[in-house]
């Protein structure tokens, strides 16, 4: 059960509505986020709604049977769409693409694609300043000095910034130069990070684990959403199988069935999905006719000198040819 609660309830109103719920054998969980107040009410007995929905102070009540309460589509219809300001958002009805490195490698490589991407229109540049890394000898990124360098080229072109946050004690320096915190799949169940994300009034994409289940994302999700944050964006980046032909296996099934469960837009990363270059674009496109509110991929000036995921990174060339071919898609499926 999710109570939303009016914004000049008053103490006393709030307690009345608690005892009720407690009353009928719930307990009751308080979740205060940027936009609302609401009551989570965890219980099995049924009872008709109508002997606490009239009670002063309550906005509405819903009923909802999944264990993810708040990111369940059944009592928010409407699809969430997140606003990075500046006019970008992420969501219903546009097509969000965010591309750039895998790692961030240096000033000269930021100017070269902050330069790829503001000439094609892309709003989102996507890059790791910390990386994690199956080899702890391999490159594992710039850090937080690397992270303002490209806050400053990106800021000054107006992209947005996506990165991933790896632990709890890196978010507070990183929160003045991130737009949206990427949480990775190997992270995807780290709680303490979850639960820290959901103090911050930043958006969060949290990719889908390595061998997670669609339920353990949405999971996840919740517990972002309970903290007290609901700017939350959900992606599909590949899960691991007994396959070996490609790096990951891309679940195009998920993308409708995330968009049947959550209100929350959901990205597709094909990059990682399938660790192929060649076999990226294709991918892409497919994510978007499952529908997938968003894109984000690699692409490097010259991927094979890449410090990371040069195999599955695409040239500025390349790059180019997908944003034309994602946005054609993307229009065409509109017109349906």
């Amino acid at each position: 059960m999710i109570i939303q609660l009016k914004k000049n309830i008053d103490q006393s109103q709030k307690e009345a509505i608690v005892k009720k719920v407690n009353s009928f054998k719930y307990e009751s969980n308080e979740v205060k986020t940027q936009k609302g107040t609401y009551l989570i009410g965890i219980g099995t007995k049924e009872f008709d709604i109508r002997q606490i929905g009239n009670m002063p102070g309550i906005a509405d009540i819903h009923i909802v049977s999944d264990s993810y309460k708040l990111v369940s589509k059944k009592w928010k219809v409407d699809p969430t769409v997140i606003d990075l300001g500046d006019g970008v958002t992420i969501g219903h009805g546009d097509l969000a693409i965010m591309a750039g490195p895998c790692s961030i490698e240096g000033e000269e490589q930021i100017i070269e694609t902050v330069a790829h991407l503001k000439s094609q229109g892309i709003k989102i540049m996507r890059g790791g300043v910390y990386k994690p890394r199956s080899s702890p000898y391999a490159f594992r990124g710039m850090g937080i000095d690397g992270l303002k360098l490209w806050y400053k080229h990106a800021k000054a072109a107006g992209l947005k910034i996506i990165t991933e946050v790896m632990q709890v004690s890196q978010i507070e320096p990183m929160l003045e130069y991130v737009d949206v915190f990427q949480v990775g799949a190997r992270n995807t169940q780290n709680f303490n990070l979850l639960d820290a994300l959901g103090q911050v009034d930043k958006a969060v994409m949290i990719k889908r684990g390595i061998s997670g289940t669609i339920d353990e994302l949405l999971y996840s999700a919740e517990y972002v959403f309970s903290g007290g944050n609901e700017k939350l964006i959900l992606c599909e980046r590949g899960i691991r199988t007994y396959e070996k032909a490609s790096r990951n296996t891309l679940d195009l099934n998920a993308i409708p069935i995330l968009k049947e469960k959550t209100h929350f837009p959901v990205v597709s990363d094909p990059s990682h999905g399938i660790g192929i270059r060649r076999h990226v674009e294709s991918m892409a496109l497919a994510s978007i006719m499952a529908g997938a509110d968003g894109v984000i991929y690699e692409t490097h000036a010259n991927p094979a000198k890449a410090f990371s995921d040069g195999q599955q990174t695409l040239d500025f060339k390349e790059s180019e040819q997908i944003i034309r071919k994602m946005r054609a898609t993307h229009e065409l499926l509109s017109s349906f």
